[in-house]
């Protein structure tokens, strides 16, 4: 099994900033894809952003040249930082990764539990 668990949400200030962490434990081989979603109340979950294994990039327009994310492969963990935010950015934040646990195993999907972003004055 592999556990994801963020943090790093909070409260915040229109224009302010905030780092969320991912960290990634349990019977870990290999992570594909790390990404972050969110979900604001009354909305669908959206793709906020996404990183390869290779580093390649993926953001949803709403937040390119606001947000970056990055990964330490070495300590299985993915971040996402978060600039200039704004009120619409108010959601809770889920970390998701795409594991395999052994060389020749599948790769698995796996979630963490959220955490909340406010953004208000």
């Amino acid at each position: 099994q592999v556990q994801l668990v963020e943090s790093g949400g909070g409260l915040v200030q229109p224009g302010g900033s905030l780092t969320l962490s991912c960290a990634a434990s349990g019977s870990i081989f290999s992570i594909n894809v790390m990404g972050w979603y969110r979900q604001a109340p009354g909305k669908q979950r959206e793709l906020v952003a996404t990183i390869t294994s290779g580093g390649t990039t993926n953001y949803v327009d709403s937040v390119k040249g606001r947000f970056t994310i990055f990964r330490d492969s070495a300590k299985n963990t993915g971040y996402l930082q978060m600039n200039s935010l704004e009120p619409e950015d108010t959601a809770v934040y889920y970390c998701n990764a795409v594991v395999r646990s052994t060389a020749v195993g599948p790769f698995r999907n796996y979630w963490g539990q959220g955490t909340q972003v406010t953004v208000s004055s």
